[in-house]
């Protein structure tokens, strides 16, 4: 594990015993109490997480909004100071750079937010496409980032903040709010499919926050949570993750974030053009949730048939703690796809049945 990056939380890992594992470069805990413990904790009640792991870009200039234009399929001209927006970069080919939030902070001025295991790459890509009057700079290790997640996630947080969080409404955030005293970046965000917030903090104030939060929380239910959780709260949400359900051969309308590609925008963006014909043509493949007809758990890479022919992969698949059901996401080709279709897993060199159902698997009322 040496050579592993950590966040300002590794000390209070170490104490409490979090089973820790690599991830994007980051020794991060995959579990604290238990990942059913903690999924249930975030659908029911509330959860924490540190991700602080995640990487952080500033860009300030008057060419920013133009230059984002050229580099994301989403139309960051609709979006106004207090905005997030979720975007994909793309190759010219369509496949994905990686998936990235974007918050307005002004007219002029941006925080990209990229997954922990493409900071580099993203850095390098977006660096040197750069040409105008916008700077660019990782502030990756100076900004932590801490999630509250569950139904309870507001009432939590208003306990340690004079500022009314209700007036954050879905993907908006407000800067400079007070949280215990510390000037934190606040969004109505997440990556459980639960009401939340993200809360992006400076790095040397991260433990500070984290322990005034889950005292806060200790009358809701709210409990520290690792990355299993993470993984399985995602997934039954149907959000994708980078490297699973995106990748550089896997395009955003494949992944199923079509709502992010904005091809009739008038400003052209590095993979417009395949995106558009992907569009215009039809997929050839898709990706689409299963549940397993056969007692089995689809897992990441085993391949789906149809007969003697593979017709694809499983991407992500687990034993859903909120259905109690066996699920997965699988990228297949497109003529499999209907609701309702039968295929065959290869589970450990064993056929197993499973059906296409709709997704998202969850989804809070």
């Amino acid at each position: 594990m040496s050579g592993l990056k950590t966040t300002p939380l590794y000390g209070t890992y170490q104490k409490i015993g979090a089973k820790l594992i690599d991830f994007g470069g980051y020794l991060l805990p995959v579990q604290i109490s238990g990942i059913k413990q903690e999924h249930h904790a975030v659908r029911s009640t509330a959860g924490i997480f540190d991700v602080s792991h995640m990487g952080e870009f500033s860009l300030e200039g008057a060419d920013s909004e133009a230059f984002l234009q050229g580099m994301v399929t989403n139309d960051v001209s609709k979006a106004h100071p207090g905005d997030a927006m979720y975007t994909a970069m793309c190759y010219p080919d369509g496949g994905t750079v990686d998936d990235l939030m974007i918050y307005r902070l002004s007219a002029s001025s941006f925080m990209l937010v990229v997954n922990a295991a493409n900071i580099e790459k993203d850095f390098e890509w977006l660096q040197s496409h750069l040409d105008g009057k916008a700077v660019l700079k990782n502030e990756s290790e100076k900004i932590a980032l801490l999630a509250v997640q569950g139904p309870l996630a507001e009432s939590v947080i208003q306990k340690i903040t004079p500022f009314d969080l209700k007036s954050i409404n879905h993907f908006k955030f407000e800067q400079n709010v007070p949280l215990d005293g510390i000037p934190v970046l606040i969004s109505r965000t997440g990556y459980t499919g639960e009401d939340g917030f993200e809360i992006y903090c400076p790095w040397d104030h991260a433990e500070q926050l984290w322990n005034k939060l889950l005292k806060s929380g200790e009358n809701e239910g709210l409990i520290p949570c690792g990355l299993g959780a993470r993984d399985t709260l995602r997934f039954e949400a149907r959000l994708p993750l980078y490297g699973q359900e995106l990748s550089a051969s896997i395009s955003p309308l494949e992944a199923g974030i079509g709502f992010a590609v904005k091809t009739k925008k008038i400003d052209d963006f590095i993979g417009k053009t395949s995106l558009t014909t992907q569009k215009l043509n039809g997929l050839k493949r898709k990706i689409v949730g299963i549940e397993m007809i056969d007692r089995a758990i689809p897992r990441t890479h085993y391949a789906v048939y149809d007969g003697d022919l593979q017709i694809g992969e499983v991407t992500t698949g687990t034993q859903s703690p909120t259905l109690g059901k066996n699920l997965g996401l699988v990228l297949i080709d497109e003529a499999h796809t209907s609701i309702g279709t039968v295929i065959d897993i290869d589970v450990r060199g064993k056929r197993k049945k499973a059906k296409v159902v709709k997704t998202p698997f969850y989804k809070r009322s």
